[in-house]
């Protein structure tokens, strides 16, 4: 039979192990955790699932302190819990949860594209990279990795601000938002609508029209909201 442990040590030996170098000689918890909020937020790890002392470290060739220090970063975050005697849990969302994240969005990602008077120019290139690999997942009916790209488009939409204190904050968010979107079932009817919805942002901020651009986010948030609210009252 199984272990939780060999299953997880399964599949991180493909996974992380590719990570492992982006650790270097020099690795830090910070970085660790860097590498494990990354993959929360692609959607590698899903609620509720048990992280692995052994598979993890394994995976990734640093000590237990190190992990447990980066395990607790990500606590801090609300992207872990520590359960006693049992682990660590990446942690499932509750309707609450998804409401007070969207209320931040929205006053934060509104602000940013409020204050856009004029063409970004080759500030914009992360935001057409988000929404060109969308494009290329919806190609390939790759629904998760398209989910990915939509969360990368806001990345992209925060770094206009031009505010690394905002682009923490605001990847924190996000990588909460990836925990948020497990509840849907069915990822194509949820993430396929929006990138044309980020492609028309794009075309207003490519203009310098922040404040289209603003309105048609608003309206983007709004509805995301109340999709993801009705999943979870529905079926959790």
């Amino acid at each position: 039979m199984t272990t939780d442990a060999e299953s997880m040590g399964s599949m991180l030996s493909t996974g992380l192990e590719a990570d492992r170098l982006l650790l270097g000689r020099t690795s830090t918890a910070e970085r660790l955790a860097d590498i494990l909020r990354a993959r929360i937020t692609e959607g590698y790890f899903e609620p509720g699932s048990r992280l692995s002392e052994e598979a993890i470290g394994g995976a990734l060739g640093v000590s237990r302190n190190t992990l447990r220090e980066a395990f607790r970063l990500l606590t801090h975050e609300k992207l872990l819990v520590h359960e006693l005697n049992r682990g660590v849990f990446v942690r499932r969302l509750s309707v609450e949860d998804v409401i007070d994240l969207y209320k931040v969005r929205k006053l934060v990602e509104c602000a940013v594209l409020r204050e856009i008077d004029s063409p970004p120019g080759d500030k914009l290139r992360a935001v057409e990279a988000a929404v060109a690999d969308g494009e290329d997942a919806k190609k390939r009916q790759a629904w998760r990795e398209l989910g990915t790209a939509n969360i990368h488009f806001h990345q992209a939409l925060i770094t206009l601000a031009g505010s690394p204190r905002v682009d923490e904050l605001v990847r924190g968010l996000l990588a909460e938002l990836r925990l948020v979107f497990h509840v849907m079932a069915d990822p194509q009817p949820f993430h396929e609508p929006y990138l044309e919805r980020n492609r028309e942002i794009l075309d207003r901020l490519r203009t310098g029209d922040g404040a289209a651009a603003e309105r048609l986010l608003a309206a983007y948030l709004d509805d995301a909201e109340n999709q993801l609210v009705t999943a979870y009252r529905t079926g959790m």
